[in-house]
């Protein structure tokens, strides 16, 4: 790399003195100032990007690697649960040996019955404002004075008419 030290920048300096002259070096001086930040800060980016790139392909690699670890994870519990599923069918098939065949335990000729249908999966009855509205009792509606259904204004003036006022 090329080494500036004091005694070659002055001697640029007066080089440049000389050719320049005093009147166009300052401006000229500013110009070689603003172009040296330019390049310090393209470098600083350049730099920055590779550092980004760098790291993108090590979370690239430790991405892959936690992949490969999950896959064997989920492989030695996949085996795990088919041998456990092995081993619980065949001691099911040995508890069960005789019984299923026409051969009755009982021994009595009578077949045993299969057994019965689960019963129907539960089923969410959704937001049905009908059915949050009749989930409430009559008698709690009644007593807390909730409306059940709607009077029109003659029905409701001869509901609370004093009795001795009815017609």
């Amino acid at each position: 790399m090329i080494d500036f030290g004091f005694d070659k920048i002055a001697l640029i300096g007066a080089v440049a003195l000389i050719v320049i002259g005093p009147e166009k070096l300052p401006r000229v001086a500013r110009t070689v100032g603003h172009l040296f930040g330019k390049a310090q800060r393209y470098v600083a980016d350049v730099k920055a990007e590779v550092n980004r790139s760098i790291e993108l392909d090590e979370l690239k690699k430790m991405k892959t690697e936690f992949e490969d670890a999950a896959r064997n994870v989920e492989s030695s519990i996949q085996q795990e649960v088919s041998s456990a599923n092995a081993a619980f069918q065949t001691s099911w098939k040995d508890a069960s040996g005789g019984i299923g065949a026409g051969d009755n335990a009982s021994g009595d000729g009578t077949a045993m019955e299969p057994l019965a249908a689960p019963p129907p999966s539960y089923r969410h009855p959704k937001k049905n404002w009908r059915l949050k509205r009749g989930a409430t009792p009559q008698w709690y509606k009644r007593r807390n004075g909730v409306k059940t259904h709607t009077q029109s204004g003659a029905a409701r003036v001869a509901r609370f008419r004093p009795p001795g006022q009815r017609p």
